[in-house]
């Protein structure tokens, strides 16, 4: 007998601010606002009651602060969000061996065959809902259809709280009333040249048929066409490895001394380093990102030979190294360093040192203290000497 394929969607509701809200119980109910409280910062998630005032994430903090002047404004505290998310992804193995995440707070459920289980292909939705309630205290929304798109549209349907099943048979009905926004890949500006075309519906443009889509989306017309029709043959990626590890940063005041900068790349180096570490990833290919203050942005990259590394002196001398040969008079606004061309962790030789397996040991013991007590447990000495130079 042939499984029908059914794929779920799970996605928590502003997921960092309801983390905060749910740490800090006087926060609830009220307008909370998580991103970078600097001038240059902008909104990581915003909750619910925040977005009443038109607040949503990616948004300039300076305009959120004058959309909501009475919010609640916290900073990122992604370390601690990647436990509870570490926390969710557990749950969500318990009901399927196939999960692909997308972010933090989503992921698709492969849930084919799970029926013979529950009674209902909802109840497997509800039993997720509730399962994360009780353990984490958060509130996800779900959403089960007959592949990825109609999945990830269902639980955004009814959201907060939400929980919509798309069946076999009725995807047509379901999306035909529903903005052409709502289709999967399409922008603003692509919304608008459908609309100006006279497609304000995903019913018109399942109705119009791909050769009357060419002339306004070119090469997506076949694509966009058949997702109208609900019809998506994306595969789960189960076994996803990230194609790159990195980090950057924006800058509150512009660098303009060598000494910034050489500090920010030692900082970069210590946690992208980390980062790879806590993956088990090493990679070959080093990146380093520029912007300048007039917003002019190079990126320059370098591959190593052998097997690649993490360690955090090449990362960090491989960024020196690129950026000596870019540098100049102009003030930094952002930089940024990722490594790419990943594959697992392998004990590896250190250019930078004679005894490479002793440093590993010291990364990897304090990597386990700074899991069980926080990164601000032990670090390095520059390391330190930053964190105090602000207090």
């Amino acid at each position: 007998m042939t499984t029908v394929r059914w794929i779920m969607h799970v996605d928590m509701d502003a997921f960092y601010a309801s983390i905060e809200q749910r740490d800090n119980p006087a926060l609830q109910g009220m307008p909370v606002i998580v991103g970078g409280l600097t001038g240059r910062g902008v909104v990581a998630t915003a909750s619910y009651e925040a977005r009443q005032f038109g607040v949503h994430s990616a948004m300039s903090m300076k305009l959120a602060r004058r959309l909501c002047p009475n919010g609640v404004f916290l900073p990122v505290r992604m370390s601690h969000y990647r436990r509870i998310s570490h926390q969710i992804r557990l749950i969500l193995s318990h009901y399927s061996p196939f999960v692909e995440p997308l972010a933090l707070d989503e992921a698709f459920l492969d849930v084919s065959g799970m029926g013979l289980k529950y009674p209902n292909i909802v109840d497997i939705a509800k039993a997720v809902k509730q399962d994360i309630r009780r353990t984490t205290g958060l509130v996800a929304s779900a959403g089960i259809g007959p592949n990825k798109f109609l999945a990830k549209l269902a639980s955004d349907l009814k959201k907060p709280d939400g929980l919509m099943w798309i069946p076999y048979g009725e995807e047509r009905a379901i999306l035909a009333p529903l903005p052409v926004s709502r289709l999967w890949g399409v922008g603003k500006v692509t919304e608008q040249a459908l609309r100006r075309a006279g497609f304000h519906t995903i019913g018109d443009v399942a109705d119009a048929g791909p050769e009357a889509l060419m002339p306004i989306v070119g090469n997506q017309a076949h694509r966009l066409h058949d997702l109208a029709l609900g019809k998506d043959n994306r595969p789960l990626e189960v076994s996803r490895r990230p194609q790159s590890v990195g980090n950057e940063h924006t800058y509150a005041h512009d660098l303009v001394s060598d000494d910034e900068v050489d500090e920010q790349f030692r900082l970069l180096a210590n946690e992208v380093s980390w980062r790879l570490r806590q993956n088990h990833l090493m990679g070959r290919t080093i990146t380093i990102k520029v912007r300048f203050a007039s917003f002019r942005t190079i990126t320059r990259s370098l591959t190593i030979d052998g097997m690649g590394t993490c360690s955090e002196e090449q990362l960090y001398f491989s960024a020196k190294r690129l950026y000596n040969k870019c540098s100049g008079a102009e003030p930094i606004r952002l930089l940024g360093l990722s490594v790419s061309q990943l594959q697992p962790l392998q004990v590896q030789c250190d250019l930078f040192s004679d005894d490479s397996e002793t440093k590993a040991k010291v990364a990897e013991a304090i990597d386990k203290l700074q899991k069980r007590f926080g990164r601000q447990a032990i670090m390095k000495g520059f390391l330190w000497e930053m964190s105090h130079e602000k207090d």
